[in-house]
């Protein structure tokens, strides 16, 4: 990988480097550059410099940019799919889905290009209105920052990156600390396609300081922002008044209705409890289960528990790897303790596994007030309380300040169109786990899970802005 950060038209030295640690051994993996907050002006004046080129580039430009991209990654995809792994220490099956993700999202990304267009508005309909021809367009809203976290940060950068180019709009982002390389590589790729100048596409990595330096910056258009709600709403406040997209938290539900398939929606919860080690905004976290099936239920969930792998996670066949950092791995543990001593009943796990890795652990009859049931875990546990009825279901699973995504199990369409009506969340997945997300869709919370849609076509929508033109011939 080059050496320094893509600021400008070319690579600019840093003075200092971080390790990246492999999180299952703790081995180094690359030493990266740090960032500073001078450097994060530098690649402020330069994105600024580029704003208007980049706005009137014209569209067959903009979408060679995107699925150059594509198709260099697709080169490559088993050189990023290694170095998630190792940066990230997520499951290389995890690692994988997220390559793949990440080609979708540059594509789909490219087919917007073509996309983004207004209308006609007929201003006639009052009198004074007679003789005017009204039409909108939209046009980049400027400068983009993203910021992006470290479980999928080639897939989130992506998300920030291609949408921001798509529109029009000069991007530059900012990895976690913990995983900057494959953003870095990524961005490496992108420029070196040409389609677009170069300063169009940025990276700046570093602390707190740096993303303060480029989120408040009252030049910028926007703000893409995926995180902690916590650090969202200080990012929200500190904006102000520029644009913010922010994908937050959510410790995601899953109701199991009496009438559900029970042996589906046991396989949902291990299928979409743990992967990337539980490590996902939209894992299972919560499953409210109507008391008629409880035991049942249980008893299938508890079965499929020894089957699921853990270990190292550059092996085919591993589920559950370690977490990112001994923090993480501390405070879940933490929190497990936590929800026993207040009267949960641990089923299984979690047991020794070496290192920073957890092995996944089922919590039943977890009361409110534990910040396993009440916050975002972000680990391999998942929660499973019973209920008296799905009225129940729906006031427990709307009691939460997080609304990401939802999933309901039944055979009863009434039940399944009731849930998404009702269910407070920006999405509603029937019969399959919350964590499904097709890259083209809109993709956003409600409440505390943040504000905003990401998808390329929604996030252009974000990325720009109407303009309204009225013309009297």
């Amino acid at each position: 990988m080059r050496e320094g950060l893509p600021i400008g038209a070319g690579w600019l030295p840093v003075e200092e480097t971080a390790e990246v640690v492999f999180p299952y051994d703790g081995s180094t993996v690359g030493r990266a550059p740090v960032g500073t907050v001078e450097l994060a002006g530098r690649a402020l004046d330069e994105a600024l410099a580029v704003a208007g080129q980049m706005a009137r580039t014209p569209s067959h430009a903009r979408r060679a940019a995107l699925m150059g991209a594509h198709d260099a990654l697709l080169a490559r995809r088993e050189e990023f799919e290694r170095l998630l792994v190792l940066e990230t220490g997520k499951p290389l099956v995890d690692c994988r889905v997220e390559v793949a993700r990440t080609l979708v999202t540059l594509a789909t990304a490219a087919e917007e290009v073509a996309r983004l267009h207004g209308e006609t508005v007929p201003l006639d309909l009052l009198p004074a209105g007679e003789g005017l021809v009204g039409f909108w367009t939209r046009r980049p809203i400027g400068v983009v920052v993203g910021i992006t976290g470290f479980n999928y940060p080639l897939l989130l950068a992506a998300h920030k990156i291609a949408p921001a180019l798509a529109a029009g709009c000069p991007v530059i982002v900012k990895p976690a600390p913990a995983t900057p390389l494959a953003t870095l590589l990524l961005v490496e790729v992108l420029r070196s396609v040409g389609a677009v100048p170069a300063a169009a596409v940025q990276l700046v990595t570093g602390d707190v300081e740096v993303g303060r330096a480029l989120v408040e910056d009252r030049r910028i258009g926007a703000v893409s922002f995926t995180g902690s709600a916590a650090a969202g709403h200080a990012i929200a406040r500190n904006a102000a008044p520029t644009k913010v997209v922010l994908e937050l938290g959510s410790n995601a539900a899953l109701v199991v209705a009496a009438d559900a398939d029970l042996e589906a929606a046991a396989d949902a919860v291990v299928r979409g409890g743990y992967y990337a080690s539980g490590q996902a905004c939209i894992s299972v976290q919560r499953v409210v289960v109507e008391e008629a099936v409880r035991a049942d239920f249980l008893d299938l969930l508890a079965a499929r528990m020894k089957d699921v792998v853990v270990g190292d996670p550059r092996l085919p066949e591993t589920r559950v790897a370690p977490l990112i950092d001994e923090r993480a791995t501390s405070r879940v543990l933490g929190w497990v303790e936590s929800a026993v001593s207040a009267g949960a009943r641990l089923v299984t796990g979690p047991a020794p596994a070496g290192g920073r890795v957890i092995t996944p652990t089922v919590l039943a009859d977890v009361p409110d007030g534990v910040e396993v049931w009440d916050e975002e875990i972000f680990g391999p546990v998942v929660c499973v309380r019973a209920v008296a009825d799905l009225e129940e279901a729906f006031e427990t699973v709307n009691r939460s300040r997080y609304g990401l995504h939802v999933s309901v199990f039944t055979r009863s369409l009434a039940t399944a169109f009731a849930a998404i009506e009702r269910l407070e969340a920006g999405g509603v997945v029937v019969n399959e786990v919350p964590g499904f997300r097709a890259d083209n869709m809109p993709y956003g919370g409600v409440k505390d899970s943040g504000i905003g849609r990401e998808g390329p076509r929604f996030a252009i929508e974000e990325f720009t802005v109407t303009r309204m033109a009225i013309i009297r011939p």
